[in-house]
């Protein structure tokens, strides 16, 4: 039903604006109902008595006892004085009775509402010639073809008998004029006011609904595989901050685009290469253009690039398993400082060969970590073998393993070289990294080592970072948890 925000809108909004209108307009009506009610109730009363005194005053000046006789005799004047008294309100109308109902006299302007042939009912004047007075709404029998607000008073004469009654009626008994007017002016009111509301709604819906329709366009530029899009920001309300939030999104899916977009090209280059490396010196040893004396070292070229290979495949599995949650960390407790000590001999002959001063630094002989044995020897080899390889000649190499912080051990690979680039030491944990783009001291790695650290590290609720100054030095430095059960146990 209803298809867009600024439908919802206005529709509450006008529900609202017709549901306050009706609500005043009922505690008008019965405010001004009761309180015309009331005005009138006390008007006709204090009209019915003093129309009374005043025939009784005249029969006593007079001295006449017969009421009806009086009432003939004088019907000038009494006229004149109703005239007087009904001035100020045209919907009154006075009856005069005799004792039987009889109407002997009524006001000019109650000529065309007043049934003339009929007779006040037999009950109402009997209950008047107790000397009560009645107050009431009724039609009086067909006196009337509405009904009337009524207040009957007797008329006694000279000799202090009642002689007839004084009906004063009036048939303003539903809304008045100034209700009327009142209920107008409301209504029109309301109209401006859901006018005014639509204009409203119209442009806070707008200020509203125009972000999310641009979120909704950019989201289905993101669906295309255009990520440049960004949504304007305007404002500090919740929804500028969800704008804020949804270009963060869109710069987060560019780069993870971007990422993938280089992933893929990385991925295929290191495929390529060394396939293409393989190809041409097998298809040169079938062809004859390799000499025999020479197939020995093409051989051992094409070994290295299939080795090369398989670790990327490797890699690129290993890397598939961690994400997807697969690869599970058997945790235990062994000697870091002994594993660096290992890793370090394995690397004796390429220390020797780079003339590489190598210092070891280990607070105590023996400091045991909780983790995954083989992923922590995984991190600490490939770092290492970062550090030796580019290493400047005669540079120095240290390892340093120290407590950091609470439970934490601190373990640190530096190393003398060239470094990384300011530039790049955000991006050294990404994938296909290589501060060595020309591959010039690379030429076996595939990029994806510290990638792999990074994810093992941050598998163990570990830190791990890089601290480089470019055309100096390097240095990686990661935490372990600290194992401090006593040995034996």
């Amino acid at each position: 039903m209803f298809k867009s925000i600024f439908s919802k809108y206005i529709t509450v909004f006008m529900l609202i604006i017709v549901i306050s209108f009706v609500a005043l307009v009922g505690i008008i009506t019965s405010t001004v109902n009761r309180y015309s009610a009331s005005a009138k109730s006390e008007m006709v009363e204090g009209t019915a008595r003093s129309v009374a005194l005043y025939l009784e005053d005249r029969l006593t000046h007079t001295g006449l006892s017969d009421f009806s006789s009086y009432i003939i005799l004088n019907e000038p004047d009494i006229s004149a004085v109703m005239r007087v008294i009904t001035a100020n309100s045209n919907d009154i109308t006075i009856l005069v009775t005799d004792t039987a109902g009889n109407i002997i006299y009524y006001t000019d302007s109650a000529v065309s509402r007043v049934n003339t042939g009929v007779s006040i009912p037999k009950t109402l004047m009997d209950e008047l010639m107790t000397g009560v007075e009645i107050s009431q709404l009724d039609y009086l029998e067909g006196v009337f073809d509405r009904r009337h607000m009524i207040y009957a008073v007797p008329v006694y004469n000279s000799n202090n008998y009642i002689c007839g009654a004084v009906f004063v009626c009036s048939a303003s008994v539903t809304l008045s004029d100034l209700l009327e007017a009142m209920i107008k002016t409301i209504l029109v009111a309301s109209l401006w006011i859901m006018i005014a509301a639509l204009i409203a709604v119209y442009f806070v819906s707008e200020m509203v609904i125009g972000p999310l329709k641009n979120m909704s366009r950019a989201a289905k530029s993101f669906a295309a595989g255009r990520f440049d899009v960004r949504v304007p920001v305007k404002g500090s309300d919740e929804v500028a901050e969800l704008a804020v939030a949804f270009n963060n999104m869109a710069e987060s899916l560019a780069n993870l685009e971007n990422m993938r977009n280089t992933f893929m090209a990385n991925v295929s280059h290191d495929l390529r290469t060394p396939m293409t490396t393989i190809a041409g010196f097998i298809d040169g040893i079938l062809a004859g253009a390799i000499p025999p004396d020479k197939h020995e070292y093409y051989l051992g070229i094409i070994a290295s690039e299939v080795r090369r290979l398989s670790r990327l495949v490797a890699s690129l599995l290993d890397i598939s398993r961690m994400q997807a949650g697969d690869r599970k960390f058997s945790m235990s407790r062994f000697d870091i400082c002994e594993m660096a000590r290992q890793i370090l001999i394995s690397f004796e002959q390429k220390i020797d060969a780079k003339h590489l001063e190598v210092e070891f630094e280990c607070e105590n002989e023996y400091m045991t970590v909780k983790a995954d044995r083989d992923a922590i020897y995984q991190i600490l080899y490939n770092i290492c073998d970062n550090a030796v390889k580019f290493s400047r000649e005669g540079g120095v190499l240290r390892i340093t393993i120290m407590r950091y912080k609470e439970k934490k051990l601190l373990i640190s690979v530096f190393n003398e070289g060239q470094g990384i680039p300011p530039e790049d030491v955000p991006f050294v944990f990404e994938r296909f990294y290589k501060s060595d783009k020309s591959r010039g001291l690379d030429k076996t790695g595939v990029g994806l080592g510290l990638f792999i650290a990074k994810t093992i590290i941050q598998a163990h609720n570990q830190d791990i970072w890089v601290k480089s100054n470019y055309g100096k030095n390097c240095e990686f430095c990661f935490t372990l948890e600290e194992d401090t059960t006593p040995s034996g146990h």
